[in-house]
């Protein structure tokens, strides 16, 4: 059986308010991951805001104008000079185990894939309720104007990914403040790096279980409750910053 956006959107009304609200095993999606668990660890320490993982991710993707998977966004300058030093933080979907983007999706387009822990959309699946843009905590997802349905980063599942090639943040990275791979291997250079490093998640309280992990700059105030926007307070966006 088939379900048009117009037929759906037509037939929401207070049926989809409880849908929302009701327990998460009656949704559509699946949580189980079989296979990997693909995630992301971004250094701020040695990141230097040069926006080209912006810049890869928006080609490699073709991403329309307008809209943005992915954001470095830019507190200070911080200190005095000559020691004044600016923080850069990655504003993108942090491709949680428990995600509440999967949780409330009606139709299953919003899912996590079971072979790699990728939160990803069906677009053929998506009608555009924009639910999972307003249940993600970190504000990540947007409407693509093009398509006309929900879209985020998704570690260039359909790109990169699928021709065996890093995502093309991490490949783009200069300083190699970006490293990817399997979270359950204890081999792979993302484990290896958490096991050397602190690190923090954002929003890890909300029991999302976040798969991208960060290693602070020192002095960045990650501590600092993030936004409605998704961006902790103090931080602007590079790419204006940069236009």
């Amino acid at each position: 059986m088939s379900c048009s956006r117009r037929g759906f959107l037509a037939g929401m009304g207070a049926g989809a308010l409880i849908m929302m609200t009701g327990p998460a095993q009656t949704l559509a999606a699946s949580m189980t991951i079989n296979g990997r668990r693909l995630g992301m660890l971004h250094d701020e320490r040695a990141c230097i805001g040069c926006t080209a993982c912006m810049d890869a991710c928006r080609e490699v993707n073709q991403v329309p104008k307008g809209v943005s998977r992915l954001q470095i966004v830019r507190k200070g300058p911080i200190g005095a000079f000559p020691e004044a030093r600016y923080h850069f933080y990655r504003h993108s979907c942090q491709h949680c185990d428990n995600a509440p983007c999967v949780h409330v999706c009606p139709t299953g387009a919003s899912h996590i894939d079971p072979a790699t822990g990728i939160v990803d959309v069906t677009a053929d699946l998506c009608v555009g309720c924009q639910y999972c843009i307003a249940a993600c905590p970190y504000r990540v997802r947007f409407i693509n104007p093009q398509t006309r349905v929900a879209d985020k980063c998704d570690f260039c599942r359909h790109s990169n990914l699928a021709q065996g090639k890093l995502p093309a943040c991490v490949a783009a990275c200069p300083t190699q403040a970006l490293t990817f791979g399997d979270l359950d291997d204890p081999h792979s250079d993302i484990s290896r790096k958490l096991m050397s490093h602190p690190t923090y998640r954002a929003k890890a309280h909300l029991g999302t279980s976040p798969k991208m992990y960060r290693v602070a700059a020192p002095g960045s105030g990650e501590e600092l409750a993030i936004g409605r926007d998704g961006v902790p307070a103090g931080y602007v966006n590079s790419q204006e910053v940069k236009s």
